[in-house]
């Protein structure tokens, strides 16, 4: 399976993240004008390294899926909250939906800011008065590569994941959400989103767009 890694200043994470990912997963790292060597450190710790040159999470994860060729694809963040070991139990989940999804659950107080946590409980809230029963917005997620190139999303900024989700669940897809570990960041890195609430707010106006 591939896992698409959108990285943006990533260097001090990606060496650990690449050694977590567990075997038969190959790691596709799509550098988005990383200024810190992150492509550098990600070719020698194994990754295929993709550039994109157009700034934006979505931007990145698309060039990402087109670089991918295995028949299942994988999106997490670079940044070493996410605990890739849970990828395969996930994929195990395809045989009965079409799209799995994690659900964050902090291993300690204070590793989600409460700026973000809100920001993500309104959207989510938004997205279950639509029919889809998730609770989070995707940060670790797992789909068949050709079905999520046919959903032909749009959104090349924060509301990637969004779009994702309204697609999938306009599409009749079946969606299975399901509870992942989410640590601190690697030190010496810092979140676009949830580090600021500037970033946040940023986010919020990209799925804000998506759900218009």
């Amino acid at each position: 399976m591939d896992v698409v890694l959108p990285c943006l200043d990533e260097a001090a994470a990606l060496p650990a993240v690449l050694a977590s990912l567990p075997p038969g997963h190959r790691a596709i790292v799509v550098d988005n004008g990383s200024s810190d060597g992150s492509p550098e450190v990600a070719a020698a710790c194994g990754a295929l390294v993709v550039h994109e040159s157009k700034r934006g999470y979505g931007a990145a994860v698309h060039t990402g899926l087109l670089a991918a060729t295995s028949e299942l694809v994988a999106f997490a963040d670079a940044d070493g909250s996410l605990d890739l070991a849970e990828l395969p139990a996930m994929a195990t989940l395809l045989a009965d939906a079409d799209l799995v999804v994690g659900r964050r659950r902090p291993v300690h107080a204070g590793v989600w800011p409460w700026h973000a946590r809100a920001g993500n409980a309104v959207i989510a809230s938004l997205l279950r008065r639509r029919g889809l029963d998730v609770h989070d917005i995707a940060p670790l997620r797992v789909c068949r590569r050709e079905a999520l190139l046919a959903l032909d999303l749009q959104d090349r900024a924060f509301g990637y994941p969004l779009e994702l989700l309204v697609r999938a669940a306009e599409a009749g897809w079946r969606v299975r959400e399901v509870d992942v570990s989410y640590g601190p960041r690697a030190a010496g890195t810092r979140s676009k989103v949830s580090g600021s609430v500037r970033g946040t707010l940023r986010a919020a106006r990209d799925m804000a767009g998506v759900l218009r």
